[in-house]
């Protein structure tokens, strides 16, 4: 595929180096916003530069488009893209409404077009084992999950598109805790019910909460919580499943997260608590199983096995529900939150 990239950002700076490493694929453009900043990165990365994303996805020599920009520009360039015939990649969250998720998937319906949302959490090598172990049977029926996903939030945060509510999703439960409810959906199945708190305790610049605390219940009678934080004042990433069988614990994402790790073992009422670990060394291998997976689906005709529109969507309606709890102050159910 012959690729564009809208959106010049931290986001692109991830995703362009696996692209220009493909044998199959070409990345062609990069479109931003500032000259300053889009040209240099389209010279890093060998390719065009653009400040205009309508005439990127108009051409007709781009065959696929990912979309690393804020939010609220999500809807409006993914079905540019869908109605020229491109191939999307869009990056979480999904959009900023219900709404607007619906039009995206009515649209991925409409064109035929293949359509993937960006949660490479999944493709976290300690994830896809544990996965890999729940669906094989060995965690058993599960019970409950827990995930905590903290870092140190950045001073001038307040400036930047991630403390506006005109373009974020909402806080950092929107933007980065969406991870750990889409990693739940994975494993659990679908989330029928939420209560949420969220609070701005320490970045108080910004309007948006710097803490989100989350209880879900699944439609299989299991729990789980997510704590997402911009006060963890030591990078954090831990996710857990527990089965009547076993569990599965995965710690770390490498880099400032610390090294991966999957630890799992088996429930036994009498023998020595016992476990198995393993550490996964190297560097963050999850952007190119990621794009690999998309770009595999393109060339095979289908959609996404993981990561499809409907996850999108279904990420977004739950953060949404979240929000709604604590604004309410009260249990919220995930259909009541419009489809």
């Amino acid at each position: 595929m012959r690729v564009a990239i809208i959106g010049a950002g931290l986001q692109c700076q991830r995703r362009a180096p696996v692209i220009l490493s493909s044998r199959e694929d070409k990345l062609v453009v990069i479109c931003g916003v500032a000259a300053q900043t889009t040209e240099p990165m389209a010279r890093r990365f060998q390719c065009e530069s653009s400040l205009d994303w309508r005439s990127v996805v108009a051409r007709d020599d781009i065959d696929a488009v990912l979309i690393c920009t804020p939010p609220d520009l999500h809807t409006e360039i993914a079905t540019a893209a869908l109605h020229r015939g491109k191939h999307v990649l869009c990056e979480k969250p999904l959009c900023r409404t219900a709404e607007e998720a619906n039009r995206i998937a009515q649209m991925v319906k409409d064109t035929g077009r293949i359509f993937k949302c960006g949660f490479n959490h999944r493709y976290h090598p300690a994830v896809l084992e544990a996965k890999r172990l729940a669906d094989r049977g060995d965690l058993g029926r599960p019970l409950f999950g827990r995930c905590r996903y903290g870092l140190i939030g950045r001073p001038g945060y307040e400036n930047e598109w991630r403390a506006n509510p005109e373009r974020a999703v909402g806080g950092h439960l929107g933007e980065q805790g969406v991870h750990g409810i889409d990693l739940f959906r994975w494993f659990f199945g679908e989330i029928t019910d939420v209560a949420c708190m969220t609070s701005t305790q320490y970045f108080s610049e910004q309007p948006m909460e710097d803490n989100g605390m989350a209880t879900f219940r699944m439609a299989n009678g299991a729990t789980a919580s997510l704590h997402s934080s911009m006060t963890q004042w030591k990078n954090l990433f831990s996710f857990e499943v527990f089965g009547e069988d076993g569990y599965a614990i995965v710690e770390g994402l490498g880099g400032s997260y610390g090294t991966e790790s999957l630890t799992w073992g088996r429930r036994d009422f009498t023998a020595p608590f016992s476990h198995t670990t393993i550490e996964y060394r190297g560097g963050d291998s999850s952007w190119a199983a990621e794009w690999k997976e998309f770009a595999t689906a393109v060339r095979e005709g289908r959609q996404p096995s993981i990561g499809s529109v409907a996850d999108g969507v279904e990420a977004l309606r739950i953060t949404l529900a979240c929000y709604e709890s604590n604004r309410s102050r009260r249990f919220v159910k995930v259909d009541d939150i419009h489809r």
